[in-house]
């Protein structure tokens, strides 16, 4: 069982620290972390067409889940605003290039959807009262990153003014259906790394 009202999983897991400016300094280093543990997600991939297959997922849901909403999402976003910058840490880079024109592309829905399901995995996790409540919340986030990055894929990028949108029955058959089995397993994992925690930290307490 999760503790009822629990805090996130790393701030129970870590020693207190005292004061607010040690506190943002924790958040920084660990938002730094999370970062470079989706970069190195990104990486490990096999190839589909128009979206291919990592462990970002697997990544985006476990952070969330294990840093809370906000500071989940403030992770992802500084993952985000790496390749923004031009770093090479997205899925694709290279050989596409990295920066502001690589959210126009068929991916771009899935990285801004990473953000939202990272917020909502944590919401999940650091308020629910059991297991199940948070299989819930994972499932929920799942949903939500893979129904923007279909809409996204099918219509967005042609509204952006980039690439055509491929129209929702080849978003919905090449961008998500391939996932699914993939995608439902990276949740029951990241349910359990979470869950493993929370039993881990109360056999301790």
């Amino acid at each position: 069982m999760l503790p009822l009202q629990a805090p996130t999983l790393v701030h129970a897991a870590l020693p207190a620290v005292s004061g607010p400016r040690a506190a943002v300094a924790r958040n920084i280093a660990l938002a730094v972390a999370g970062s470079l543990l989706l970069v190195l997600a990104a990486k490990i991939k096999v190839p589909f067409w128009p979206v291919p297959m990592t462990l970002q997922t697997l990544a985006v849901l476990s952070l969330g889940a294990a840093y809370g909403s906000r500071l989940g999402a403030a992770t992802v976003a500084l993952y985000i605003a790496y390749g923004l910058a031009g770093l090479p840490v997205f899925t694709n880079t290279p050989p596409v290039a990295a920066g502001p024109l690589y959210l126009v592309g068929p991916t771009g829905g899935f990285l801004v959807g990473f953000v939202l399901a990272a917020a909502v995995a944590g919401w999940a996790a650091a308020r629910g009262a059991s297991l199940t409540r948070l299989i819930v919340g994972l499932l929920t986030a799942e949903a939500l990153m893979l129904g923007l990055g279909c809409l996204w894929l099918a219509l967005g990028a042609q509204m952006a003014g980039g690439a055509t949108g491929v129209g929702f029955a080849k978003a919905f058959a090449f961008g998500v259906q391939p996932f699914l089995i993939g995608d439902a397993l990276k949740v029951a994992l990241a349910a359990c790394f979470v869950g493993t925690g929370w039993s881990m930290l109360q056999r301790r307490g």
